[in-house]
This record gives structure tokens, sequence and C-alpha cells, in this order.
């Protein structure tokens, strides 16, 4: 019997501007959690507890005690995916340790409700560029010639502060824009056909109200385009602004940072089309 298992779980970046709450790629920057068997039960911290309660509660199995722990290379609280992470990585180790009684999507199905919204659940659990509806998700693999910049201000943004400020209607002219651009993101994406990206990641819905937190967004998504990017958005909530580009990422990510009056570093990656990864391990710990 499997008594320990590690996990390691890609970052995302969701919404890609106008797709709020469906549209989300996989990223390679990973966050590790290992999952074992314990002698006895200890506190843990409330994001392992409620993942854990959802999962014994829907695989109808009593609770055993374990612990967990993760290496964390994604930074919290940008809008990069990391609490979808944490509760990928808890809800796949435990379904390890109870011999895989869910499959991937179901386990997908119980992040997002954990999470409150998909776009980062979704690719985080099946790589690649996703659009999630409800419990179904249809995927697409990302070729690695695609780069993502991002850049990552020294700031946090909690994601429900982030939905507080959204309004609660918007008109029907910016509601058709934006599912026009959604639509083009998931045809360029779906055809590979990535330099069809520009022009398609302009938003109505969320990024000019959230440009409050972050009055300097729209000037780096500007800078973004200017220096080469085929388009740039808010990466979820935020604070991490990411920008694509087929060529020259560097000079884009130096436009960018130069552009930001804080402190902030800068990622340039591609997209991970693996998704979750388990790596069973034995342990010394005896059943009693």
């Amino acid at each position: 019997m499997t008594n320990k298992v590690t996990i390691r779980v890609p970052a995302s970046t969701s919404n890609l501007g106008p797709g709020f709450d469906c549209l989300g790629v996989a990223l390679r920057v990973y966050n590790v959690v290992t999952v074992s068997r314990a002698t006895k039960s200890k506190p843990l911290a409330p994001i392992a507890a409620k993942a854990a309660d959802l999962f014994f509660k829907r695989i109808k199995r009593r609770r055993f005690a374990f612990s967990c722990a993760a290496t964390e290379k994604i930074p919290r609280s940008r809008g990069l995916g990391s609490s979808a992470t944490i509760r990928l990585g808890i809800l796949h180790g435990l379904n390890e340790l109870t011999r895989r009684p869910l499959d991937r999507l179901s386990i997908f199905q119980l992040c997002a409700e954990l999470e409150g919204h998909p776009d980062n659940a979704a690719p985080s659990s099946f790589g690649g560029f996703t659009v999630a509806r409800a419990e179904n998700v249809q995927r697409f693999e990302v070729s690695s010639r695609l780069k993502f910049v991002l850049l990552i201000p020294d700031f946090e943004i909690q994601t429900s502060a982030a939905r507080k400020i959204l309004p609660a209607r918007i008109s029907r002219t910016d509601a058709v824009a934006n599912a026009r651009n959604a639509c083009a993101i998931t045809a360029a994406f779906a055809a590979r056909d990535y330099e069809k990206f520009r022009g398609t990641f302009i938003d109505h819905l969320h990024q000019p109200f959230r440009a409050r937190l972050i009055p300097f967004l729209p000037r780096v998504l500007a800078v973004a385009e200017k220096a080469g990017a085929l388009g740039a958005f808010l990466s979820g909530s935020g604070s991490t602004i990411c920008a694509v580009t087929l060529r020259n990422p560097r000079r884009i990510a130096a436009a960018m940072e130069r552009t930001t009056p804080c402190k902030s570093h800068i990622v340039i990656t591609t997209a991970d089309n693996a998704g979750t990864q388990i790596k069973p391990q034995t342990s010394n710990l005896k059943r009693r």
C-alpha cells in the first residue's frame, strides 16, 4: 500500500482578458505537495482541512490521519492559481492513498467547488489551454513556441477583494465584445494560429475595474504590445500581468518592468501540457 505520495501541480494564468472564470493556461512553474499517512491526527491548515473534508465526504469513507507539506514556487495571491495547486495536490494525494476512488475529472470538480470557480483548477489538472464550463472541460495542447512573460509585482491581491469591486451588470455591447474576443482566443488556441491573438485580449467585464487595485495595469498592457507582444492581460485577479509572444520575450519583459512603478520580478515560461503529475513513494510507516 502507498503511504506517501508527491504531487507536482502547474501554475495557471486565467481569464486571459475576456474569458472570465472559464479560460486558462497551465504554466511551467510548479508547486509540489507531499501527502503522507500519519499515526495520529495533527492540526491542518484550513485549505488542507477543507479539501480533506470534501474528499472524504464525496467518497463516503472514514477519514484517516495524514500530514501534508508543500514546496511552493508559485507566489501566493498573485493571480497564478497557487491555491488551486495546493488543493489539487491534497486531493490527488488523498486519492492515491485511498487507491484512486475518483478519476481526474472528479478531482477537478472537487477543486473547482472549493475554489468557487473552475478556470485555475482546469488547466492545473489537465494541462494546456482549457475552456471550463460548469463541470465540463475542453483542453488543447499549446506549442512551446508561445512564450508567457509574467510581470509579478511585489504585492498580493486577494481574489475575494478583487471580485467585490466588479459591477453587478455590464452593457449588452460590452458583453457581446467579451464573448467575441473569448471565442477568438479559443479558436486561435485550437488552431495553434497564435498570430490571431492580436486584439483579442481586450476585456470589459473585470480588468477595467480591477485597474483600481493596479493603477499601472493599462500602461503595462499597452507597453507590452508596443514592444511586440501578441497581447497582454491581467492574470487571474492579479497582481501578475501576463504577455504572450512568439518572439523577443526578453525585450517585452524589459519594457513591462520599466513601466511598473513598484518592485517586481519577471518570469518567462511556456505552457505545461501535462497537468498534475503523481509520484507514489514507499514510506516506512506501518499500519496498525
